[in-house]
């Protein structure tokens, strides 16, 4: 006997929102009742993040959705861009933690202004207007950087390049990369801890190498961090190739993305 379809739609409910989103999926299959409510904009509301209103506010995007849950993952599977098109925000599918990406325009790239090194363009496949195209460098280096404030508490993330290599790419096949509480930790310190990646796909010992994203894109790992109560400031992860000053060109850069673990 289905005991869960004799309570209150309201009841159960209630007891849905203190799950998680992939709970929530899994009662609703053992009984009527949790099928019902786990369509509850009560329960998808708890799943939401608090400020979810406060961060659609600051997007042009038009989110037609009837209900909380078809906004929770439209959230998921469709990425919005706010702060004039600098950031985008997502929905970590299974746990409703917040996730951005930062532009690479807002990026603070070496010789990023320079069209001899560096060129902007849009890409097509590119949620923002433009992606960073690296023409000619001997000297690689880039950072981006968000706020904790912004981000989900009490999370540990994990922070992605992503990118691209054009045909006939070269000189890309490893860097350093290291993650940093700006307040809290040197550039120099942070430096003599770094971790070498892969970019170009060619794995060695010790070495972090890129995979293909479900939307065409690569990303590699840059290093974690765990964001506590967002009181810590600025994040900063960085990307860098300029103890061997050999030529470098053929990499797209569309972003960093900073996700939950």
């Amino acid at each position: 006997m289905d005991y869960f379809g004799l309570m209150p739609e309201g009841c159960l409910s209630e007891i849905l929102s203190y799950t998680s989103p992939a709970d929530a999926a899994r009662l609703s299959v053992i009984s009527r009742g949790f099928k019902s409510a786990a369509e509850s904009d009560v329960v998808w509301e708890k799943f939401l993040p608090s400020d979810y209103l406060h961060i659609i506010s600051k997007s042009n995007t038009l989110l037609s959705v009837p209900s909380k849950k078809e906004l929770y993952f439209s959230l998921c599977d469709s990425p919005i861009l706010t702060d004039g098109g600098k950031l985008s925000f997502s929905l970590d599918k299974k746990t409703g933690k917040k996730c951005f990406m930062v532009s690479a325009r807002e990026l603070a790239i070496s010789w990023g202004d320079t069209p001899h090194y560096w060129g902007w363009s849009s890409h097509p496949d590119s949620r923002f207007s433009e992606v960073a195209i690296l023409r000619f460098v001997c000297w690689l280096d880039m950072r981006g950087k968000i706020e904790t404030r912004i981000l989900s508490k009490r999370t540990k993330y994990v922070v992605y390049l992503v990118f691209k290599l054009a045909c006939g790419f070269y000189g890309l096949d490893t860097a350093n990369t290291f993650v940093r509480f700006v307040d809290c930790e040197s550039d120099g310190d942070a430096e003599e801890r770094a971790s070498v990646v892969s970019l170009s796909r060619q794995e060695g010992p010790g070495e972090n190498r890129s995979k293909r994203r479900v939307d065409g894109w690569m990303e590699i790992e840059m290093g974690s961090f765990f964001n506590d109560a967002g009181e810590d400031g600025d994040v900063e992860a960085r990307l860098m190739e300029i103890r061997r000053l050999f030529a470098k060109g053929g990499l797209i850069v569309q972003g960093m993305e900073f996700r939950p673990e």
